[in-house]
């Protein structure tokens, strides 16, 4: 056994980022950029009325206590001034106009009588403002973007106001998927009758939406038999994936063939067996240069691994530098007592209380079969399996499993 930071270790040490490739600016949200993006233009491109109203000079403002100003010209967006205005002239403008030379100032429209060929300020309180500046957001030439950005919404938008169309992006991992098991049936071809003879494979489901969730492509190639030319066989038709996830068969059953596959084939197992629970049996290694990790077939134990082992690794295949969930600090809510001295992950449902702290109470029986524990669930409590008898109060971290962990139905801002 290796303890489970170790085991990180090596399979990230092991791991790189994919080569980038060209990615469409609609298409690009959660794409990592693998070079800077540079604006070709600059924004906004020209001085602009930030509401509907009167562009006029300050000047004209200072002149009069009710200044009553000639109306020369409508610029409505998408059209230019067609001149400069002049002393006791303004121009009735849109929001997004360019704005006329000579005006340092849009009044909005319902500080005025909204007059059309003359116009009367009922209110200077807008003087030398509500102009969006030429440049304002960027330059051309500015950087926008450096290499290593996750792509949000908000990066798409300044893109598409760039006018960059597509970016370079390292590539999505393709992730094979392989359940092995005699006893497993694919969730399309179960029914009732199979029930007590056949089981299905729920890791087939909940691993390739795991590796969706975490920026991959799934590849699912379906369930092997139990035993080694199956194997070999799926092992193969694998290879052409940036990353291979195995669930089941890699413990020390006589039905356990993955080990003696992946070595049949030319892959060399790095280790197969990690200090923690669930999900002890774990394996990794290398087959013809493309990463494979095995997980266990217990649903618990796999989804487990995954959030530690895996998506760090799919994170880091896409570029991303951060690649795990940051830890937050939890107090246990009641006593917990460990069998074994390994590392545990907990499913645990992790609360706010009244003081801001964080509590943590598991979410039912931890049985690595039990998947309905991990449904309740919001995090993973880590005990260090130093102490197999834990008291209420004693404080530990957990890995939360999701991105946004706290959700509310209220809108808090104070």
């Amino acid at each position: 056994m290796i303890d489970v930071s170790e085991a990180s270790e090596w399979i990230l040490g092991a791991i790189h980022s994919l080569a980038p490739e060209a990615v469409a600016t609609e298409n690009a949200a959660g794409r990592v950029l693998a070079e800077e993006v540079v604006a070709p233009i600059t924004s906004p491109p020209w001085d602009n009325s930030s509401m509907d109203g009167y562009a006029v000079s300050s000047d004209d403002l200072s002149r009069s206590a009710v200044p009553r100003l000639r109306v020369v010209e409508t610029i409505a967006a998408g059209s230019f001034p067609s001149r400069a205005i002049s002393a006791g002239e303004c121009m009735r403008v849109m929001t997004g106009a360019p704005v006329p030379a000579g005006a340092d100032t849009v009044v909005r429209r319902e500080d005025t009588d909204d007059g059309r060929e003359i116009v009367t300020i009922r209110n200077k309180r807008d003087s030398r403002r509500n102009i969006r500046k030429a440049g304002e957001d960027f330059h051309a030439g500015d950087v926008l973007f450096n290499a290593g950005e996750q792509i949000r919404v908000a990066h798409m938008g300044v893109l598409a106001s760039a006018g960059v169309k597509s970016v370079q992006a390292h590539r999505r991992p393709r992730v094979a998927l392989i359940s092995s098991g005699d006893e497993l049936v694919e969730l399309r071809d179960f029914d009732p009758g199979m029930t007590g003879k056949r089981i299905v494979s729920s890791n087939s489901v909940t691993l390739s939406a795991l590796v969706r969730d975490g920026g991959g492509e799934s590849l699912d190639l379906g369930i092997a038999r139990d035993d080694s030319a199956s194997l070999q066989q799926k092992l193969t038709a694998a290879m052409g994936a940036d990353l291979i996830v195995t669930s089941a068969g890699i413990s020390v059953g006589d039905h356990d063939h993955i080990r003696d596959a992946f070595t049949a084939l030319g892959g060399e197992i790095q280790f197969w067996k990690v200090r923690m629970r669930p999900g002890a049996p774990l394996a990794f290694g290398m087959l013809n240069g493309t990463p494979w990790i095995g997980v266990s077939g217990n649903p618990v134990s796999a989804m487990v691994s995954f959030e530690v082992f895996v998506r760090p690794a799919i994170r880091k295949m896409l570029g991303l530098r951060a690649v795990f969930r940051e830890t937050i600090p939890v107090t246990l809510g009641s006593p917990i007592t460990i069998a074994a001295p390994l590392m545990h992950f907990i499913r645990a449902v992790i609360t706010l209380d009244s003081d801001g702290r964080y509590m943590a109470e598991p979410a039912g029986s931890q049985s690595s079969s039990v998947l309905t524990a991990m449904a309740r669930a919001n995090g993973l409590l880590i005990l260090p399996g130093d102490r197999l008898h834990l008291e209420a109060g004693d404080r530990f971290r957990a890995l939360p499993l999701a991105d946004s962990f706290e959700m509310t139905d209220k809108l808090v801002l104070a």
